[in-house]
């Protein structure tokens, strides 16, 4: 018998090295989360990995599975304490060592092993750790599949067998970089920052890209898992404002930023500006339907209303859904619904074929964006920035709203804006023109000015965007009407209530 997990057990302490410690908290939407040490121990990593492969059992999947781990002082560690648990519950473990998140789902297909444990934080602070995981290639672990392992594991509800066994296939990232870059290469000659935050992608990513043609200017690319400058992050602005300078010095034609596990890709244009991640998706949509009849694309509910309004994409046949917020839900969207590619605002990408294999890997939007502008060699990556048309965004604002309380609000906000629909209402003085309630509710109207309410997946919080394509002062008023309805709510915390 393996002891049940505890909440909390002190460091330093017989407990902590004599029992599994793991914090409920942790286990998130679509993957895991914990402080090491704080919230977890290497028992309760030993746990999580014998409840995984009792999960995979009960799945009725093959019982062979994927791991590897990000640079973090900690993460080997982490990930055999993972691999003995997932070994003591039956599983063949095929271990491809220091990895990117998108080299482990690479990974499942080029082994043909349909499972995947990835031990990663992506870009949380040092200390963090976590698990990204999934049983069936390309997709990734949903809310159904996190709160069945959740009581398997806290209830120590395990399944142990004989059978597992471990194998380390070396020099696995060559035949990822293989195959990322078995492409012709690039006729336009780039000059690219690629900066890494000194996070895991530094020992892959500057390759990848000089070996499509690019001139690559590293930007912190040596590997330090105290990340000394700044966290691999490429929303936060510290990263940002990095690669700005480095593109505006070394006359960049574009700047690349990439998160911690190497799933993400922020970007920065040739004048120094962030262009953030829904706008990328719409330029990038723009070129891919361009060349592909009848595109088909989908985007969470906090991106741009120009995926929907954009003439270019309505032109050329374009079309695109809006949906749930959060990695895991776009890629089971994209998958399920055979689009062309996902965007989601926090910069992960979907493509499926032909660039991709419909799980986010930072590398292939890199290529897909240097592609992009080697397809517009007479124009700059500001230029076609610019030439999008013109909106008013607010930043997202996250209201306090304890998890308890959160999802009852959000019901109530949607029922409010569907009885208002019904009834002919408005809202911001024009009739609804569209809801969409996948996840909370996003307010479009005749204009074509929206907002957005939502619950936080992982924080007690609510969330709220609006974007205006007509003014600032539209926008505005959106803001107003939104604001309105949720200060009838008195779950909710204070907030910023201007913008």
């Amino acid at each position: 018998m393996f002891p049940k997990p505890q909440p909390f057990l002190a460091q330093n302490s017989y407990a902590f090295e004599s029992a599994p410690m793991v914090k409920p908290t942790g286990f998130r939407e679509y993957d895991a989360r914990w402080l090491f040490g704080d919230e977890i121990n290497l028992m309760g990593i030993q746990a999580l990995g014998m409840g995984l492969g009792t999960l995979i059992a009960e799945l009725g999947q093959r019982p062979e599975i994927v791991t590897g781990h990000d640079f973090r002082s900690y993460s080997a560690s982490i990930k055999y304490a993972l691999i003995s648990g997932l070994m003591a519950s039956g599983c063949k473990v095929h271990d491809i060592g220091l990895a990117l998140t998108p080299m482990a789902y690479f990974a499942q297909f080029e082994l043909d092993v349909p499972c995947v444990a990835m031990v990663t934080a992506s870009h949380n602070d040092n200390g963090w750790t976590g698990v990204k995981m999934g049983a069936n290639r390309p997709l990734t672990f949903g809310p159904d599949e996190m709160s069945r392992l959740k009581a398997i594991v806290l209830n120590a509800d395990f399944n142990t067998k004989p059978g597992g066994a471990y194998r380390f296939h070396e020099n696995f990232p060559a035949r990822y970089i293989a195959d990322l870059t078995k492409r012709p290469k690039l006729k336009r000659k780039l000059k690219v920052v690629v900066a890494c935050g000194n996070g895991t992608a530094g020992a892959f990513a500057p390759q990848v890209m000089q070996a499509i043609g690019c001139e690559v200017v590293p930007l912190d690319t040596e590997l330090d898992y105290t990340f000394p400058n700044y966290n691999p992050n490429p929303e936060d602005m510290a990263m940002l404002h990095a690669i700005r300078d480095a593109v505006l010095a070394h006359k960049a034609d574009v700047g690349l930023g990439f998160d911690g596990d190497g799933d993400r890709c922020g970007v920065v244009d040739n004048t120094g500006e962030e262009i953030f991640a829904d706008k990328v998706g719409v330029m990038l949509a723009r070129d891919m339907s361009a060349i592909t009849k009848d595109a088909h694309f989908v985007v969470d509910v906090k991106s741009t209303g120009l995926f929907m309004t954009d003439p270019v994409l309505q032109r050329q046949g374009a079309k695109t859904t809006y949906w749930k917020t959060g990695h895991s839900y776009m890629k089971r969207a994209t998958h399920e619904t055979g689009a062309l590619a996902g965007f989601e605002k926090s910069g992960h990408f979907f493509f499926n074929a032909p660039p991709g294999r419909g799980y986010d890997d930072g590398l292939v939007s890199a290529i897909a964006i240097c592609e992009m502008l080697d397809r517009a060699p007479d124009k700059s990556m500001a230029d076609l920035k610019n030439a999008l048309p013109k909106t008013w965004s607010s930043p997202t604002m996250s209201p306090h709203c304890a998890d308890e309380a959160k999802y009852g609000v959000v019901d109530g906000v949607v029922k409010h804006f569907e009885t208002l629909q019904n009834n002919g209402g408005k809202v911001a003085g024009q009739a609804i023109r569209d809801l969409v309630t996948v996840n909370g509710v996003r307010v479009t109207v005749a204009d074509g000015s929206w907002g957005l309410v939502r619950a936080s997946s992982n924080k007690p919080e609510l969330v709220m965007v609006v974007e205006s394509p007509v003014s600032e002062a539209r926008m505005r008023d959106m803001f107003e009407a939104m604001d309105e309805v949720l200060r009838g709510y008195p779950e909710i915390g204070e907030y910023n209530q201007k913008i």
